[in-house]
């Protein structure tokens, strides 16, 4: 469903990403983890080509989307862009808008739907993240985990074929992370096709299909979640996760790491 081959981006000469080369199946999950600063954000992006990678190809559908710093043309690129669900870190709802008017709003404007068929539709999708009793509130008056279950159905209300998300829990209360991460396993489970940029590893072990780990601009390590936990083949990923096990016994936010995984670990630090 995506397939990025041997993607480049730079930023003002320093290089963010350096020969990555990446396959999500579809109706799989691949979570993308890894150090601040190693571009797993700015991979994302790439897929949506709202940062333009300057050399190697993204495909999305089998349909190349841009090709060496060249991106398909604008109304070409809308039309994948309909397609490709997105969800960030900030909520981005629209602060004059109830929660069922966020909702409606792209299908009524992006794909001509009637008002009564988008409200429908929009109901639907706050049923389906559990927030339809505040289908008439604004913004201002939900939680934070609220919002960005908001922004799931909102995203969702395009009937996107794949869903990106680029850390959708980091600027959550701890208390609120678990409301969110259950709506994103039930699309898991659903079929969804997600590629999913996250510090919650718990999460990583339990939903994906294929977990990435990123350091520096490269792609260092992948495979099935209970081998890059429990037996990781690379040292910087032994590296990353003794990090967070070292985070977490100075009291960070916990992890939600099994025991198992924290043994593999070797105590050499």
């Amino acid at each position: 469903m995506i397939e990025i081959r041997n993607l480049h981006k730079s930023f003002g000469g320093v290089e963010v990403l350096k020969d990555v080369s990446l396959t999500v199946a579809p109706s799989s999950t691949t979570v993308v983890i890894g150090p601040s600063g190693s571009g797993k954000s700015t991979l994302l992006r790439c897929c949506n080509c709202l940062e333009i990678a300057d050399r190697g190809e993204i495909l999305i559908g089998g349909r190349s989307i841009i090709k060496d710093g060249r991106p398909l043309p604008d109304r070409e690129m809308n039309a994948v862009r309909a397609e490709t669900g997105m969800v960030f870190q900030s909520f981005n709802l629209f602060p004059h808008m109830t929660t069922v008017e966020n909702v409606m709003r792209a299908p009524m404007v992006v794909r001509g739907t009637p008002k009564a068929e988008a409200h429908d539709l929009a109901l639907d999708l706050l049923r389906k993240v559990g927030l339809e009793e505040k289908a008439d509130v604004y913004p201002s008056t939900l939680s934070g985990g609220q919002k960005q279950r908001a922004a799931i159905a909102r995203a969702l209300a395009m009937r996107p074929t794949v869903m990106l998300f680029d850390e959708p829990t980091s600027a959550l209360d701890p208390e609120l992370v678990g409301e969110v991460l259950q709506v994103m396993k039930a699309l898991a489970d659903e079929g969804m096709t997600m590629m999913v940029v996250t510090h919650e590893m718990g999460f990583a072990r339990e939903v994906a299909d294929t977990v990435v780990v990123m350091a520096e601009g490269r792609l260092v390590e992948s495979g099935p979640p209970e081998r890059v936990f429990s037996a990781p083949a690379q040292e910087r990923t032994r590296a990353f996760l003794r990090a967070l096990v070292d985070g977490h016994l100075a009291g960070a936010r916990p992890l939600p790491t099994p025991p198992d995984a924290l043994a593999a670990l070797p105590d050499d630090h």
